[in-house]
């Protein structure tokens, strides 16, 4: 991985570019089907430290990356212009297919899927991973793309070889900039560590809640200006851990009640109308200089069978009412909500606007589809060209900020703090006291699955509770399941999932991840105020201890 990194080094910061094109195709077709699709806050994180006389990665990409990808672009064949801009996905765990498939086809890059992982991967397995698409550079001019959709919560695709992380409704209930900025840093270098030059998050959706099957707790929350602050300070988090970050779903998919990764939402609202209620947080991420925005599948009035990723009037709104420039990277294109023929889902993105079209259903009959657009003129290569430069201009940003993120990687120990911060600052109470009025000396744990049980188990003997076994009838009962009565229920889940719940003390930790678990333990035991906010309405009686 070092001497790749040196490689890239030479390529993209010296004074001359040398570009050496590659021939030949893929042998086998390696792009896949199917998707998955209170303690005190911690010291601010040191912004990445620039590498010297280059611009700081947290103003954006810069002229000077704009300039360096213009003139690596210039000197593209007409294979590797269109294959820039192509992200592919691969099946099953041969991931030097995938790598042949990168050089041969000049493609972006990769996304890392969970099924690209052997069973019980770890963070070697997947460094071997990420080692081996990186070399697929060969000597080329550009950096390879290497990507993941690890948000945390219930979208985490390197399951245990990556950190435990919560969804952004975690982050909402805290609403808390610097910290939410802090972990998210932990969270990127981890990450980063582990390979990855893209998180395809965050998620900038103002959610509707319970109705809202796709987003759901993965939003901040309900309100544009909640959003629009976590997904600022997530995107700052992620900068200086040296990861590009990618806001999404443009223009705006929490108030779909249809996944779109089965078939085609339809907003019931024109762009206009999306304008004036999601797309705040799009605005805010574009000041905060997210390198990607990331566009949903999703119909709109007038175009119920288009989807928004093939949709000019979408990109022409990206441009023009959010005043976005960087990169505009479609959702995965082998998407239910997608019904164009393997290829002309492609050619139809970026003719639309798109700058990169991520997982297409086969990358061989992407880049075929590309080059036959090109040549025909059906695509203008103003148009490949622009996204290509958009593209090599974020790779080389990428670049930049994770050799500038080396310097101030946060260590284990302040990781831990920063998600622990997190976790007591979400900590939200549905109904009880924001201090609980008598601490818990012994609980028994009822409801909920075992796992989870376990887990609360080990958090609880962490703050000196006694955990009671199943066939005592002593203690304070405690339960993760809101359908079984008991003195105590946690919600690890949205908030919605706990209306009804039958106990004098209800707790939303979010996610089910130890820091989360620790949070309510803490609580219990009288360690803990809890001062998080239920972050989406429907809850005007829960107490307020923000």
């Amino acid at each position: 991985m070092d001497g790749m990194r040196r490689r890239l080094s030479a390529l993209v910061l010296s004074a001359g570019l040398v570009l050496a094109g590659c021939s030949g195709s893929a042998d086998e077709e390696v792009g896949g089907a199917g998707t998955e699709v209170a303690s005190e806050s911690v010291a601010p994180a040191s912004p990445p430290a620039s590498v010297e006389g280059a611009p700081d990665p947290a103003e954006g990409v810069s002229e000077e990356d704009r300039e360096a990808a213009a003139e690596i672009v210039a000197g593209m064949s007409d294979e590797e212009l269109v294959g820039s801009v192509v992200m592919m996905t691969y099946r099953g765990t041969d991931v030097q297919a995938a790598a042949d498939a990168i050089r041969e086809r000049h493609l972006a890059g990769a996304i890392v899927m969970g099924y690209n992982l052997p069973e019980g991967a770890g963070p070697e397995e997947v460094s071997g991973i990420t080692d081996t698409l990186a070399g697929a550079i060969g000597e080329r001019g550009w950096p390879v793309a290497i990507g993941v959709d690890q948000e945390g919560g219930p979208v985490a695709r390197l399951n245990d070889a990556a950190v435990e992380f919560p969804p952004l409704m975690a982050a909402g209930a805290a609403d808390d900039e610097r910290i939410t900025a802090d972990a998210v840093t932990a969270q990127g270098t981890d990450v980063r560590n582990l390979g990855f030059t893209i998180d395809f998050a965050p998620v900038a959706d103002v959610t509707v809640g319970s109705a809202d099957p796709t987003i759901n707790v993965r939003s901040p929350g309900s309100e544009q200006e909640l959003v629009s602050s976590v997904a600022t300070a997530a995107i700052e988090g992620y900068t200086a851990a040296g990861v590009a970050s990618s806001a999404k779903h443009f223009p705006g998919h929490g108030a779909l009640t249809v996944d779109s990764h089965e078939s085609l939402p339809v907003s019931e609202e024109s762009l206009e109308e999306l304008a004036e209620s999601s797309y705040a947080p799009f605005r805010a991420a574009a000041e905060a200089n997210v390198p990607m925005m990331l566009v949903g599948h999703i119909g709109l009035p007038g175009a119920e069978e288009l989807p928004a990723t093939l949709n000019p009037d979408v990109y022409e709104s990206l441009r023009e009412d959010v005043g976005y420039d960087g990169v505009a990277v479609t959702d995965a294109l082998n998407m239910g909500a997608v019904s164009e023929a393997p290829g002309q889902e492609t050619v139809k993105a970026i003719r639309a606007g798109a700058d990169l079209a991520l997982m297409p259903e086969d990358s061989g009959e992407a880049v075929a589809a590309l080059s036959a657009a090109l040549e025909s003129g059906e695509l203008e290569r103003e148009r490949l060209t622009e996204a290509s430069e958009r593209v090599v201009a974020m790779q080389l940003w990428q670049h930049r900020a994770a050799e500038a993120a080396q310097v101030s990687a946060p260590d284990e120990a302040a990781a831990d703090e920063a998600f622990t911060a997190l976790a007591d600052a979400s900590l939200t109470v549905l109904a009880g006291e924001c201090e609980i009025p008598e601490p818990v000396g012994s609980i028994r744990l009822v409801g909920g699955e075992e796992a989870q049980r376990e887990a609360f188990a080990e958090a609880a003997e962490k703050a000196e509770l006694e955990v009671a076994s199943g066939e005592s009838t002593g203690g304070t009962t405690v339960s993760l399941d809101a359908g079984t009565p008991a003195d105590a229920v946690i919600g690890t889940g949205g908030p919605w999932q706990l209306s009804g719940a039958d106990a004098e003390t209800v707790l939303a930790v979010y996610d089910d991840n130890p820091h989360a678990l620790a949070a309510a333990a803490k609580y219990l035991a009288g360690e803990l105020t809890a001062r998080g906010t239920v972050p989406v309405g429907g809850f005007e009686d829960a107490p307020s201890c923000g």
